[in-house]
């Protein structure tokens, strides 16, 4: 008997330092899957990279970042901007549009549509050298929206009333609590027009598109991949593999090494994509659509 205990006790030292220990040792193991590299391939460096854009836009910050370190590494010699996307807030798409331009300028971009290129996730797009689509992808959707609910009527109900005390005509702008009225509409007309002119005239230009004929291309039509390409919003047809032999093609390089996500960046994205859904439920804002 004794030594039965004297041959198993290392292995049940083992198993008591494992039995109090799970939490620690648990969690070294989910910081070593996430950013352990899986091979030795990842060291490797790369001259080729994709940034993604998924989801609804709400803030540029990460993707914008993302954009200007590859401008600035030398070792990247061309970028594929895979999106797929329904738009978002007006701000955060136009900072990715212009950080996108200006990557242009050092080096090529391409820019794919993988499943939803529309309204401000087709902005954030339309400098790149190319734009090529997934037959089966959807594209445009150019126009701005602002909306708001009324709920006057249930508040009249329930017995609440608001009590407000302002300066400025415009103040009470979008309210909920009753019915606009008409000069307050007209005034956010005025905003949604002027965006919306924004919005079409950098088509227009980075696209090499009429402006006077946008109502073709814009007012919030949606195409498929082929008819996008009929009206002048996308240059080629294709699926990822063609957009990635198109980059290294333009970029002049012959043995493609690229860039892998993080595995955490993906965990992130993913929460990220959850709280801007929730976000633009109950707190919406003027949006690109």
């Amino acid at each position: 008997m004794e030594l039965l205990k004297k041959i198993f006790s290392p292995i049940a030292a083992i198993m008591n330092y494992i039995q109090n220990h799970f939490k620690a040792m648990l969690f070294v193991l989910i910081l070593i899957l996430l950013f352990a590299p899986a091979s030795e391939k990842e060291f490797t460096s790369y001259n080729l990279e994709k940034i993604n854009l998924s989801g609804p836009i709400m803030d540029a910050g990460e993707v914008v970042q993302k954009i200007n370190k590859a401008a600035n590494n030398s070792t990247v010699k061309g970028v594929l901007f895979i999106v797929d996307s329904p738009g978002g807030a007006v701000s955060p798409s136009v900072e990715i549009a212009y950080a996108i331009k200006r990557l242009k300028e050092q080096k090529p971009v391409i820019a794919y549509a993988k499943g939803t290129m529309a309204s401000g996730s087709y902005y954030a797009s339309i400098w790149a050298d190319k734009i090529i689509a997934n037959p089966g992808s959807m594209i445009g959707s150019i126009g701005v929206i602002m909306q708001g609910a009324d709920l006057s009527g249930i508040m009249q109900k329930l017995g609440i009333k608001t009590q407000v005390v302002k300066a400025g005509r415009y103040k009470q702008i979008g309210t909920p609590d009753r019915p606009w009225k008409k000069y307050e509409v007209a005034e956010l007309n005025k905003v949604i027009q002027g965006t919306y002119d924004m919005f079409t005239k950098d088509v227009a230009d980075a696209r090499h598109l009429d402006f006077n004929k946008r109502d073709t291309y814009a007012n919030a039509h949606i195409f498929t991949a082929a008819q996008a390409k009929k009206v002048g919003l996308i240059d080629n047809i294709g699926v990822e593999f063609d957009a990635k032999n198109a980059l290294a093609k333009l970029s002049g390089v012959l043995h493609p090494v690229w860039n892998k996500e993080d595995k955490f960046d993906k965990l992130l994205k993913k929460l990220s994509a959850s709280t801007a859904v929730i976000l633009n439920t109950y707190f919406p804002d003027l949006i690109l659509k």
